[in-house]
């Protein structure tokens, strides 16, 4: 049973940003800093099967594909990579990359990736803050220049890159068409609501991804079963004896804790394993005791400590 504050691990890129800012206070002035993994807060902690960054692009990153769990599972490796993104900020003009314009065969991907073709064969898609983009594994993708987004992901590192910007970076054209499901995204589903504060923003079999928007001065039970992670977003509060703002992350695991929303509410991203959400994840504290009142004959009127009996 956890409830702690997630530490921040600091990935240096070319591409990334040199002010976090809110999501960070860490000086990257000297050295860009294109992500911020949450990870556990014990060297010995169990290592989660999900992994939650936070991403910072000031120039495009390659354009890549992950491989799915069967593949991954041929070369060695644990598990495959699919992902889903939150865009947390984007400037005018920020696009990102989603599969390609038309289906290529094998050996056509192959020609696209060795004369860079593939690069005008990606479809790019603008975005805004609040876009919500699944990314499964097999599909080719890419992130444009000056956003930040929240991204949760099976945990593996494994990428495959077709085309580099002009980095020179090496290429990984057998992996990446091995890898590739070669054609146009697959349709992704709705964001649907699951209550007046939940949003499901991405559910597959790997996690579920949530949006969770609560009024000020509210109080929540959180209650989960497996691990669970929490990035502030917007507004403040307090999560279990952790006070936390824009920025904060809490890892969760088969737990419960409290969450008392600060004057200006709070939004909060919520990922854990999927398949399905979880259905008594979160409870509000005042729905719950007016619900405890009834059952034991006894409602506190919201707006005042009158008691009214009620006829059972």
């Amino acid at each position: 049973m956890t409830i702690e504050q997630a530490s921040i691990q600091i990935t240096r890129k070319p591409w990334g940003c040199v002010d976090l800012r809110p999501w960070s206070r860490i000086d990257a002035s000297a050295d860009p800093v294109g992500e911020l993994w949450l990870e556990r807060t014990g060297v010995s902690a169990p290592i989660p099967a999900l992994l939650f960054k936070l991403l910072f692009t000031s120039q495009p990153l390659s354009i890549q594909v992950h491989p799915d769990d069967e593949l991954a599972h041929a070369l060695g490796l644990p598990n495959g990579k699919t992902e889903a993104w939150y865009i947390l900020s984007a400037a005018p003009g920020a696009r990102v990359a989603l599969g390609l314009k038309q289906h290529l065969t094998p050996q056509a991907l192959r020609a696209a990736i060795r004369d860079g073709s593939i690069a005008g064969l990606a479809q790019w898609h603008p975005v805004v803050q609040g876009d919500v983009i699944f990314v499964p594994a097999g599909t080719i993708h890419a992130l444009g220049a000056d956003i930040v987004l929240a991204e949760i992901q099976q945990r593996s590192d494994t990428t495959f890159r077709l085309f580099d910007f002009g980095r020179n970076r090496e290429l990984h054209e057998n992996s990446a068409v091995a890898a590739s499901v070669a054609g146009p995204p697959p349709t992704q589903s709705p964001p649907r609501r699951l209550t007046d504060v939940r949003k499901v923003l991405v559910a597959n079999p790997h996690f579920i991804l949530e949006r969770i928007d609560l009024q000020a001065n509210s109080r929540w039970a959180l209650d989960t079963d497996r691990e669970t992670w929490i990035l502030v977003i917007e507004g403040s509060g307090r999560i279990g004896s952790t006070a936390t703002s824009v920025g904060d992350a809490i890892f969760a695991e088969a737990d419960s804790a409290g969450i008392e929303v600060g004057p200006e509410g709070m939004s909060i991203l919520i990922a854990y394993p999927g398949p399905d959400p979880i259905a008594a994840l979160l409870q509000d504290c005042a729905e719950r005791t007016t619900k405890s009142a009834v059952a034991s004959g006894v409602v506190h009127a919201p707006t005042s400590s009158r008691i009214i009996e009620v006829q059972t």
